[in-house]
């Protein structure tokens, strides 16, 4: 099938595009790697008027480190995360997690920041961001816009930008305690969507208790759930095996999974459980050997 009919632009300034979304607002969508959305168009389960292509757009494909935080551009691709010094430094979470995005087509020109724009609550960027407490950067011809990960996803494939709006990057804090994650995905063969994933990152204080905790659940909820109880179970605790099985208990029980041809609600809830109580035990070694 060959999508409908639209009109091109491929704007050559982060101004001019947002112009052009103030312009057209709904009828206009952003394309950057375009691994998400022309699927859709294709499919005609997607029909804008106006296309906006930003891969033309300087300074937006760049991850950097600024006070306090490690930032992800809008045209950062996953192999470019997958190849980041500065996130293996930083972020090494991200680089684990990049590798089991799809496959290495779509790596090669799918973006970070289309994923989570595009907000399928079985991709696998969107719990990563919930995990790492990120911030989404949205702006308009308004101004700047930072969105929390945990309130930018509002339901399957909806998010809180406006239609005049543009993610121009996400920002990561970094931590300065010592700290650790893991993301862990089952799925029924290389490159397929999550049965189950999570995401877990955490740092650890100066005497060895839990600081801050991130827990992000794929493909068990109508959007990538936050795990905010599991999260506060594990805050000010020493890591014990007893904690961590409460944890990852309670997580199971955020998760709101259904019956369907990759396993019963019964199994993914199960699964939850067994991969955050897995992912906590691999972040907390790898924090206790100085990883992030």
């Amino acid at each position: 099938m060959f999508p409908a009919a639209f009109d091109y632009r491929a704007p050559t300034s982060l101004d001019e595009a947002l112009s052009i979304l103030a312009q057209h607002g709904d009828a206009a969508k952003v394309l950057a790697g375009g691994q998400s959305l022309i699927p859709l168009l294709k499919l005609r389960f997607s029909r804008p008027e106006m296309l906006v292509d930003i891969a033309r757009i300087d300074g937006l494909g760049k991850v950097g480190r600024d006070d306090g935080h490690v930032t992800v551009g809008a045209l950062v691709r996953h192999v470019d995360i997958e190849a980041s010094k500065e996130l293996a430094a930083s972020a090494p979470l991200m680089r684990e997690a990049a590798h089991w995005i799809a496959d290495p087509l779509v790596r090669n020109r799918g973006t970070l920041v289309g994923s989570i724009c595009h907000a399928d609550p079985a991709g696998d960027w969107g719990s990563v961001m919930l995990a790492m407490h990120a911030d989404v950067i949205a702006r308009s011809r308004s101004g700047e816009r930072v969105i929390h990960a945990a309130d930018f996803f509002k339901g399957p494939f909806e998010t809180a930008l406006k239609p005049d709006e543009v993610v121009t990057e996400v920002r990561i804090p970094v931590g300065k305690g010592p700290g650790g994650g893991a993301y862990l995905k089952l799925e029924r063969k290389v490159g397929d969507f999550a049965t189950v994933a999570v995401a877990i990152h955490l740092h650890l204080d100066g005497g060895g208790k839990v600081e801050t905790a991130g827990i992000g659940l794929t493909a068990v909820g109508p959007t990538n759930v936050k795990a905010t109880e599991a999260e506060r179970a594990l805050h000010g605790k020493e890591p014990t095996d007893q904690v961590i099985a409460e944890a990852a208990r309670i997580a199971a029980e955020t998760a709101q999974p259904k019956d369907d041809v990759r396993g019963s609600a019964a199994y993914k809830k199960d699964m939850v459980r067994v991969f955050v109580q897995r992912g906590l035990k691999t972040a907390v070694a790898r924090a206790k050997e100085g990883r992030r």
